[in-house]
């Protein structure tokens, strides 16, 4: 009997590289749309999720993590849980992948593939608002393809800014968001707030907006008013609409249409700016991402 590899997070790491990553995202969206399924059990404030994914002639995940806002405060990570992976072919297990070394980079790679194609080239500023884990990887992600920007960071608790800054050199602490969003060249937000964090009116003709954080309908990191200066994509219409607040409360309201949306990853050509306009993504994950990051860590482990 073939035994299946686990692959642990610090050597995982070593073998990828977030380039390569957003390549193979492209890729995968160039083969038959995913079927996925989703389940979200809540207990405010605690998340459950599980998510599968299945894409022809790629395999299949398994994906399930418990979201907890209140474990740093005991000293834990917020987000746990596990990856399978399964072959394609004959439906066997592949893989076992630790959970956060996929969920950090899909999460920071879902973003960076479109930054690569919304932001402009010459971005220089970028702020990161929040300070958790997310925005660290956001960091990591953000430093690949603009590795001499300079980078800010903006949290609510400013102790743990200075904290995330120690870390990383490269950082400095905003201290004011408002005038931070305002010289930003890119805006990338992970927080766990329900009412917007960024205000449309701070926003300024070039900028690039990069939403994580709110992955609940009831949550939001940015005003209508962002949203209608926008032209605005998304990962995957199938896992936003309808689910994410940042989607679902606008477009319930009649505050933009469904027009307003403009892409998802399945159109990546429609991923296009001008010189002039605001871009704003929501990236909303999903298991079929979860799915192309577990298939692309595997096939790193493997060629190493």
């Amino acid at each position: 009997m073939t035994s299946v590899p686990y692959i642990p997070f610090t050597e995982g790491e070593a073998v990828l590289d977030w380039i390569g990553l957003t390549d193979a995202f492209a890729a995968g969206h160039t083969l038959p749309k995913a079927e996925i399924g989703d389940t979200f059990l809540y207990r405010d404030p605690d998340t459950l999720l599980s998510r599968a994914a299945w894409i022809d002639g790629m395999g299949m995940a398994v994906k399930t993590a418990t979201v907890f806002p209140g474990n740093p405060g005991r000293g834990a990570p917020m987000i746990n849980g596990g990856v399978n992976l399964y072959s394609d072919g004959d439906g066997t297990l592949q893989a076992i992948i630790d959970f956060h070394l996929v969920t950090k980079w899909k999460t920071a790679g879902d973003s960076l593939l479109a930054a690569r194609k919304l932001a402009r080239p010459d971005s220089n500023n970028i702020l990161i608002v929040g300070a958790g884990t997310v925005g660290r990887a956001l960091h990591d992600a953000y430093s690949a393809i603009f590795p001499s920007a300079n980078f800010h960071i903006w949290n609510r608790t400013r102790a743990n800014a200075l904290a995330m800054a120690a870390e990383r050199p490269t950082l400095t602490v905003a201290d004011d968001l408002e005038k931070a969003v305002r010289r930003a060249d890119i805006i990338t937000s992970a927080t766990m707030s329900t009412e917007p964090v960024i205000q449309g009116d701070w926003l300024q003709p070039g900028q690039h907006i990069d939403l994580i954080g709110a992955y609940r309908p009831d949550m939001r990191e940015v005003d209508d008013a962002a949203l209608l200066k926008s032209r605005m994509f998304v990962d995957s219409f199938d896992t936003t609409i309808g689910h994410i607040g940042e989607v679902k409360i606008p477009l319930e309201a009649g505050t933009i249409s469904r027009d307003h949306l403009l892409a998802d990853y399945y159109d990546l050509d429609a991923f296009t700016r001008d010189d002039e306009d605001i871009t704003l993504f929501k990236n909303g994950g999903g298991a079929h991402l979860d799915l192309m990051t577990s298939r692309y860590i595997l096939d790193r482990w493997t060629a190493a």
